[in-house]
């Protein structure tokens, strides 16, 4: 039912052609596709975790990295160090799309919240303001009766 066999020399003619013209497609550039001057760096530090984002000032997520995504694992990843290198990796892409300065935006009480930071500074990103919106409960839940052993 209209079965048509294809040589192995038409698909090799067919596949240079058609080769060139998704390799032109699919190479990325590496200039950013678009400028931007000021952003916002999210931090989220926890005692397993440091997590950063940058977003522009609207929101929308621009790259985020974390120091699971770097390959540390287990306790290594809430370590001062791990949280450096995130922000490192983080200054590093900022200052290819063209980021001059920054508004902070802190989350959490893990040792990776300053670290994170000067490591994105490092890359010459002048911080405007550090918000420090870490949830505090105002006395929530009632807690559990005391363990009596």
């Amino acid at each position: 039912m209209g079965k048509t066999k294809i040589t192995t020399e038409e698909k090799i003619v067919e596949g240079t052609e058609n080769a060139n013209a998704e390799d032109a497609k699919k190479v990325p550039s590496k200039t950013p596709k678009k400028k931007i001057t000021s952003g916002v760096l999210h931090v989220e530090a926890t005692f397993n975790n440091t997590k950063v984002l940058f977003s522009d000032k609207l929101g929308n997520t621009l790259f985020w990295g974390s120091a699971g995504a770097l390959g540390f694992k287990g306790a290594k990843k809430g370590t001062p160090f791990a949280a450096s290198k995130v922000g490192d990796v983080i200054g590093g892409k900022a200052v290819a799309l063209g980021v001059k300065d920054a508004d902070v935006v802190v989350l959490g009480v893990g040792s990776g919240r300053e670290p994170a930071i000067r490591a994105f500074m490092a890359h010459g990103i002048e911080i405007t303001s550090i918000l420090d919106a870490t949830p505090v409960p105002h006395n929530g839940p009632k807690a559990k009766k005391p363990r009596r052993v």
